[in-house]
């Protein structure tokens, strides 16, 4: 490996060094050096997250993922960016959760399209003990079809996660969103430390973790490299990071902030794949309004998991012809079940 240097007195900056994958694995990560790893030349940063990925991952291979509103709107919560919450008047009406038959046709049609977890999600602060149950009962309906399951329903007691657990739900989501200075700004429903609960009831029923953030919401690189930060000092850090952009909905209080650079989206994505090298980074929200090209970017940087179908809860997502084509053009293929 070679060094630069740009003078006689200056210090030799040092590139194309890649961190090894088993110590990005066991280190703390301090906000720091996440700041440093966002700094980088773009150039720089994709070949290290590109190192990363393939020491953990076949660097063509992308887990299509599908995502079901089993239960819309009517939220107590008041997340600023949510068009489901009872706080905003956004055209998103209540509804009751879905009904075992119509979960199951949803399930068959994605894994006929080629989706190997099926995720369904509920707008709830948190779900009653008889929600639960019936989840239960969808979860084993998912799971007869040979799908990985995955939910996010709120914040979890331990039982009810371990009642989830014992009905084969394999992943459970929920998101930090954002980072822990920035959170009082997009939430006062509920704090930091309610979320991290629910994370730790989700490891103690031993199922795996779906958990990332949301990019774009007004807040600083500092802030997005504190998300980070806290995604990888969880202990263990998640098997699953969605990374969403802002989809802005009118009514909602997020509505008109300045857009995101499209290439500090990249960013994040490759900084997620250096500091968690083993997760599957998923590209999540925000995909409908962005370039093939971004995209293209965003998987050379170690995404390789995306939602698939035409809708993500209530805001839209690009079909699934149009997925595919991209994905063929790109020369990538999907994940086989149990892959």
């Amino acid at each position: 490996m070679s060094s630069v240097c740009t003078g006689a007195a200056e210090a030799p900056i040092h590139l194309h060094r890649p961190q090894p994958a088993a110590e990005a694995a066991t280190a703390r990560w301090r906000i720091e050096q996440i700041e440093a790893l966002f700094e980088l030349p773009l150039t720089e940063l994709l070949f290290q997250a590109q190192t990363a990925h393939r020491q953990h991952f076949a660097p063509d291979e992308v887990e299509l993922a599908t995502l079901l509103s089993i239960k819309t709107g009517g939220c107590p919560e008041d997340c600023g960016y949510c068009p489901q919450s009872v706080h905003y008047d956004t055209g998103v009406e209540a509804s009751k959760m879905m009904e075992v038959a119509a979960v199951r046709e949803a399930a068959l049609a994605a894994k006929a399209a080629g989706a190997t977890r099926f995720c369904m999600g509920a707008a709830w602060r948190a779900p009653k003990d008889r929600d639960v149950e019936k989840v239960a009962e969808l979860v084993r309906e998912v799971k007869s079809l040979g799908l990985e399951a995955c939910c996010t329903l709120g914040m979890l007691s331990q039982p009810q996660a371990d009642q989830l657990k014992a009905a084969g739900l394999d992943y459970y989501n929920h998101n930090l969103d954002t980072a822990p200075e920035t959170y009082g700004r997009i939430i006062t429903t509920r704090d930091y430390q309610d979320r991290l609960d629910t994370l730790e009831h989700v490891r103690g029923a031993g199922m795996s973790v779906c958990c990332g953030g949301i990019v774009g919401m007004g807040e600083s690189r500092r802030e997005r490299a504190g998300l980070v930060a806290q995604l990888a000092n969880l202990e263990p850090y998640p098997e699953s990071v969605p990374i969403n952009e802002l989809v802005q909905v009118e009514g909602t209080p997020l509505a008109g902030t300045d857009k995101l650079d499209p290439f500090e989206f990249v960013r994040t994505i490759a900084v997620a794949r250096i500091t968690m090298p083993k997760a599957r980074v998923r590209l999540s929200a925000g995909r409908q309004q962005m370039p093939e090209g971004i995209q293209a970017l965003c998987f050379v940087a170690g995404a390789n998991s995306i939602f698939y179908g035409d809708k993500l809860l209530t805001t839209g997502n690009p079909d699934v012809a149009r997925d595919q084509a991209l994905l063929q053009r790109l020369g990538l293929r999907a994940r086989a079940t149990g892959g």
